[in-house]
């Protein structure tokens, strides 16, 4: 695994067994996220993108494939690894504030329970709580239980307990699905603050439209592989700033690669295609178009 990848999925697969059903959540699915990326993952519902979720979380095992995280494998992790790798290694925001937060502690409180559990002392807890507490913004909330904060300011606490212990992954299964635009924007902020000042690689999935403007890469699930990528660039000129965003089909381990579906429905591609080599290019025909020599003029 080279040294700037924190994050590599190949050819993974994830196969969900009833007494008379199986279910493919992931299908041969590759993934690299580089240390320190500010990145989301998108896709239609059943798409696959909370599955790999919660495998890289260490709540869920693959089926098949190779998932490193860290440099650790985690299709070989024993139970006794994955627990440490999930109280040490990740962090995990769940959209439901309720699943994060412990209703009857406050702020500073909550915060502190993932400190005290791994023997922290007392006082170094606290420091660090009310530390963490403040980078999120709620250094003014430090004292209020849940139920005495607004959504936002709810998951903004959720993010400082992900991090009590330092982890150098946070994950977010759509921590803004239950808030207005306006604490969305909040928790975005913070985010990003986050992933500028410590470092932390950040992979969040989410249904939020406008997510390419917030994060420096999306990625998009479709039928359990990765399909398209869109980069988030900023080029400064003069005093002038200029966001553009690029989008890329991906090319799997094994060549695969997904064009877009309304591609091939406008040129009205279904089975099969003819695929030719040009000079610097790779065409997509439909089936039953002629075969000819075609170079760029």
């Amino acid at each position: 695994m080279t040294d700037d990848l924190y994050i590599r999925c190949e050819d993974l697969f994830k196969i969900y067994k009833t007494a008379n059903l199986e279910v493919v959540a992931l299908r041969g699915l590759d993934l690299k996220v580089a240390s320190g990326e500010f990145m989301a993952i998108v896709g239609a519902s059943g798409s696959g993108k909370s599955t790999l979720l919660n495998i890289l979380a260490g709540l869920d095992t693959p089926s098949a494939g190779r998932c490193f995280v860290g440099g650790e494998d985690l299709l070989t992790m024993s139970s006794g690894d994955m627990v440490r790798y999930r109280r040490k290694k990740v962090g995990f925001v769940w959209q439901q504030t309720g699943r994060n937060l412990v209703p009857y502690l406050d702020a500073v409180q909550n915060v502190e329970v993932p400190l005290v559990l791994d023997g922290v002392p007392a006082g170094e807890a606290r420091k660090r709580a009310t530390e963490l507490l403040e980078l999120v913004l709620m250094g003014h909330r430090l004292n209020h239980r849940p139920e005495q904060l607004s959504g936002g300011e709810q998951q903004r606490v959720s993010i400082a307990v992900a991090l009590a212990n330092r982890p150098p992954l946070l994950l977010a299964d759509e921590p803004t699905g239950e808030l207005d635009s306006v604490g969305a924007d909040t928790v975005y902020e913070v985010f990003r603050t986050l992933n500028r000042d410590l470092g932390t690689t950040i992979v969040i999935v989410t249904h939020d439209p406008d997510i390419a403007a917030r994060v420096d890469r999306v990625v998009a699930i479709r039928d359990g592989r990765t399909s398209t990528e869109v980069f988030r660039r900023v080029r400064f000129e003069g005093n002038k700033t200029e966001v553009t965003h690029d989008e890329y089909v991906l090319v799997d381990g094994a060549g695969r690669l997904q064009v877009p579906r309304e591609f091939l429905d406008r040129l009205n591609i279904h089975e099969r295609a003819r695929v030719l080599l040009g000079e610097g290019r790779i065409e997509v025909l439909p089936d039953g178009t002629p075969r000819v020599s075609r170079r760029d003029g």
